[in-house]
């Protein structure tokens, strides 16, 4: 099992579309995903389910990948993240 907390910096947090880009990113691997924030875990390969969340600038997350390809899926999102300019890791 492997996780990181990144914290939310994007003025627009993480609405309809980086959140699509997310999950299609967690959709490639074979591991189980779960985003938390604000004390609920969701799926992080349910589109509703990160939605359901509605995560602002400021919030903290937490991506806990487990599974056989657990590094790897946390390194794209981790970029996924990175690319989208949505926050940075703490």
């Amino acid at each position: 099992m492997v996780n990181r907390k990144f914290r939310i910096t994007n003025d627009s947090g993480v609405h309809a579309r980086p959140a699509t880009s997310l999950v299609n990113t967690c959709m490639q691997f074979d591991c189980q995903i779960t985003l938390k924030a604000y004390k609920k875990s969701v799926d992080f390969k349910s589109i509703m389910g990160v939605m359901s969340l509605g995560i602002y600038s400021g919030t903290t997350i937490e991506v806990i990948c487990n599974g056989i390809d657990e590094e790897k899926a946390m390194t794209a999102i981790t970029r996924k993240i990175d690319e989208l300019s949505l926050g940075k890791e703490i």
